[in-house]
């Protein structure tokens, strides 16, 4: 098998497991609102997670390339992985129902959803782009396949998730190779 078809195939994982965060926060806020506000907040909270995906993959994958911060980024990859294991595959999601949100204020809501999607936007980020490393095209891909599956899919998904969990198992997987080729790969350089 070849390289950049593992990649892809790395990459589509993680999207898959990582995806559907934003897109649940951003209906759960949305859904304490009525509905004319409620469309507002999801189109901001869509249109900010993408602009913030846009952002930080040219970031990420810039700052990968720096020796020292792939090993910082395989451990806080490492992190993930621990969490996802948590929140995923162990089904313990209650940190994400317990979102407050002040209701009398639209402002607000969307700056707590866009809050949200930069702290799960990073995560994927950090994983595409590691996946991805030097494929650009394939990180082109990733960015624009998250993008889709936060937007169209993400509820799909995380149905998928919590009826097939070996769906989630194969992401985690990804994710944990990822973090440690990206461990390996500066600590090789470093020695």
């Amino acid at each position: 098998m070849s390289e950049q078809i593992i990649i892809f195939s790395q990459i589509v994982f993680i999207d898959l497991v990582l995806a559907g965060d934003n897109a649940i926060i951003i209906g759960m806020v949305a859904s304490k609102f009525p509905p004319d506000q409620r469309k507002k907040i999801i189109f901001w909270g869509i249109g900010g997670a993408v602009v913030l995906r846009i952002i930080l993959t040219l970031l990420t994958a810039y700052l990968l390339q720096i020796t020292g911060l792939r090993l910082l980024g395989g451990i806080l990859l490492l992190y993930i992985v621990y969490k996802l294991y948590v929140d995923v595959i162990k089904d313990n999601q209650n940190v994400n129902k317990d979102i407050k949100v002040d209701r009398s204020n639209l402002i607000k809501a969307i700056f707590t959803v866009l809050l949200a999607d930069f702290t799960m936007s990073l995560d994927n980020v950090l994983g595409v782009a590691g996946a991805a490393g030097h494929h650009y095209h394939l990180l082109i891909f990733g960015l624009v396949l998250s993008i889709v599956l936060m937007a169209v899919a993400a509820t799909l998904i995380s149905k998928w998730i919590k009826k097939h969990k070996w769906i989630a198992w194969i992401g985690l997987l990804a994710i944990l190779i990822v973090a440690i080729e990206l461990i390996y790969t500066d600590i090789k350089v470093l020695i």
